[in-house]
């Protein structure tokens, strides 16, 4: 795993070694993600600049040192990521290309496979033959041209956008968006439309970034731009759509023992290929269904104990550790976990806004830091069981959404949308007072804590018209997010406005096809790679091994939920390793108390970003929306943690952007490498 940088000139480069200050600095800001070597290539009369930060996986050598220079000397590229099947590739071109000769190769690293096959296929037509996650960027020194990629499910990151005005204008790209802010062209504007989508769904879905002018380029697409043709062309050469249309269009026509096994096969190659390191690898283990197939799939396959890793919290209801030490023990791993006290997590807090470099609140944040922080001790790459909920129907909310769905909808909109205000004009408060007074004539399964904002919350899913606005609903934080932030209109997407034409699919299955397509690769990936490159650690995700996903879409719905039990084809393959036994219990996800951390520990911390005063200052949210949903919570009266942790995050990175802008002498030293 590595971390890129670089950026395109409107005009050449009159002084190239200031440029390569100008390029160092921003490849520096990053190194993180790549500690053991850094390299830069700059072509001043072009305009072209290319940083990369290197973490060796594969071929430690020299040889792969980047940026590099296919055979022809054509392209010239930073890559990060792996090519899991690059010795295959190797062995077609070895065969020769339109009677070509074979590469003379200078090293065994994925980086030069796939610029070999460049020089062979094309760029589009190469990366069709790759099973691999990755990001890059590309030269064309033919065509004067930049080409970025991102692999097909978007496990590595990518910023891209021009910055700057006329003959200043500089096209910035980067693995992260400190890369990019350390350019002296950077404009820094933060979106407010951005800003509302992160309110709504804790994370900012591509192609959008907290700062206007700079995007993030989407899964499985391809983007070409030069000095000449400032525009950027974005193609696509693998299409999530697409592959889950077809595959629903085109279900497996065997028997459920026969998909069984045709799944447990795709899943070993896949985890097999994964395992392939010239460095110490392991695996994240919490116990449930996802990661307990991956790690029994490596045991299966390795001669050695698998190097396993678990986080364990002391808060009943937050800890899976005893789970996955229980998988750990059958399968004979070497199982290292820690069990984390409430101060030890609320210290990574302060670094949160480093890691994750933009506004993002999914509180897992906090135990997938932990995690990785107690691997990377141990071992430089790790497995996840990330995706299997995506693809086997795992989440809780997909069969919840579905039964409520069927319960509300079966009574007119209008009566329902009635009784939705009937019960909202109640206030929670007068609900609480009405259900204390009466709990003592209910039956104990009928006595609700909070019933008031229980009741507010079922009036909400009364009054959706459609299962897709109740999913988003259920997934939502801030139903309003316009009304929150001052000047802010929330952007179309995916979820909201900007579906795309899935037909064929029932509700699940939307559901699904959506998180696949946003909370995937816009929530999960980014929470995984973020955490994990802050401490130079890569991860794998077997199951976004491309054909697994093409294979997952084409199993009947049935063979992923069947009576009520849901990842049945998985749980399946799974339970040929290990006993339902040790598997078989509620799903718990990889939460942190957050609520009460919110009253007790982290009060003071937010009640500082939440003070009114500042928030007036500071100018982006209503502090009376604010301001009421804090005391509400502090109260006990409502649960606002999501909410809240929400605003938290932004406030925190906001606090960061100030206290670690870049000095004004530095900046107008930097001004000047830029302008000369």
């Amino acid at each position: 795993m590595c971390g890129l940088s670089g950026f395109l000139g409107a005009v050449p480069f009159h002084d190239k070694g200031r440029q390569q200050a100008v390029l160092k600095r921003m490849t520096d800001t990053i190194r993180h993600r790549g500690p053991d070597d850094g390299g830069y290539w700059i072509d001043g009369e072009r305009g072209i600049a290319l940083g990369h930060r290197r973490l060796s996986i594969l071929d430690l050598s020299p040889a792969g040192h980047q940026p590099m220079h296919s055979p022809s000397g054509r392209y010239v590229m930073v890559f990060n990521g792996e090519i899991y099947n690059h010795l295959e590739m190797r062995r077609q071109l070895e065969a020769g290309v339109d009677g070509s000769a074979s590469p003379a190769w200078r090293g065994r690293s994925d980086t030069e496979t796939l610029l070999a096959g460049f020089d062979a296929w094309g760029i589009a037509p190469a990366l069709a033959r790759t099973v691999g996650m990755f990001a890059f960027a590309v030269w064309d020194r033919h065509s004067g041209t930049l080409t970025l990629g991102r692999d097909r499910i978007g496990e590595k990151p990518l910023y891209y956008g021009w910055q700057g005005r006329g003959s200043g204008a500089v096209f910035l790209f980067g693995s992260e968006l400190k890369a990019l802010r350390a350019h002296p062209a950077f404009e820094s504007d933060i979106d407010r439309d951005a800003l509302c989508l992160q309110m709504r769904y804790s994370y900012i879905p591509a192609p959008h970034s907290i700062y206007r002018g700079i995007a993030k380029l989407p899964p499985g697409c391809l983007l070409t731009v030069s000095a000449r043709t400032r525009e950027p062309r974005l193609t696509s050469y693998w299409s999530g759509p697409h592959q889950v249309t077809a595959g629903v269009a085109a279900l497996f026509a065997g028997s459920a023992e026969q998909a069984v096994e045709a799944l447990d096969a795709l899943l070993r190659d896949a985890v097999q290929a994964q395992m392939i390191a010239d460095v110490p690898l392991g695996a994240f283990l919490s116990g449930g269904v996802d990661s307990s197939t991956v790690v029994a799939l490596m045991q299966a396959q390795s001669a050695r104990p698998v190097k396993t890793f678990s986080i364990g919290f002391h808060e009943e209801g937050y800890n899976e550790a005893e789970y996955a030490k229980a998988v750990a023990a059958h399968l004979g791993t070497e199982h290292t976990e820690l069990y984390v006290h409430a101060q030890q997590a609320l210290s990574i807090i302060p670094r949160l806004q480093s890691v994750y470099d933009e506004p993002f609140s999914d509180s897992s944040q906090l135990p997938t830091i932990l995690v990785s922080q107690l691997a990377r001790q141990h071992v430089t790459v790790s497995l996840s069981g990330d995706a299997g909920d995506e693809l086997f129907c795992g989440y809780n909310r997909y069969q919840l959404a579905a039964r409520l769905w069927k319960t509300v909808n079966a009574a007119p909109l209008p009566l329902r949308r009635l009784a939705a205000r009937g019960i909202t004009a109640v206030p929670i408060d007068t609900w609480n007072r009405l259900a204390r007074r009466t709990a003592r004539y209910l039956p104990p399964s009928m006595r609700f804590a909070n019933t008031g904002d229980k009741l507010h919350k079922g009036a909400q899913v009364l009054s959706h018209s459609t299962l897709d606005d109740l999913y988003l609903g259920l997934v939502s934080h801030w139903d309003d997010p316009a009304a929150l932030v001052l000047g802010g209109a929330e952007p179309p997407t995916m979820l909201r406005g900007e579906a795309p034409p899935l037909t064929g699919l029932d509700g699940v299955q939307r559901m699904m096809a959506l998180d696949l397509l946003t909370y995937l690769p816009d929530d999960i990936l980014v929470k995984v790679d973020r955490a994990a490159m802050s401490v130079s650690l890569e991860t794998r995700v077997p199951f976004l091994d491309h054909r697994v996903v093409e294979f997952a879409w084409r199993l009947p719905q049935s063979m992923k939920l069947r009576n009520g039990v849901s990842k049945w084809a998985l749980r399946e393959v799974l339970y040929k390793y290990v006993p339902r036994a040790l598997i078989e219990r509620p799903k718990m996800g990889f939460g942190v108390p957050i609520d009460s951390w919110l009253r007790g520990p982290l009060r003071d911390w937010a009640e500082t970003l939440l003070a009114e005063p500042r928030l007036r200052s500071e100018g982006y949210f209503d502090p009376a929306q604010l301001r009421r949903k804090w005391h509400e919570h502090l109260s006990g009266q409502r649960n606002w943690q999501y909410h809240l942790w929400d605003v938290l995050m932004f406030q925190s990175w906001l606090e960061r952007q100030a206290a670690h802008g870049v000095d004004d002498d530095e900046h107008m030293a930097l001004m000047s490498c830029h302008t000369s």
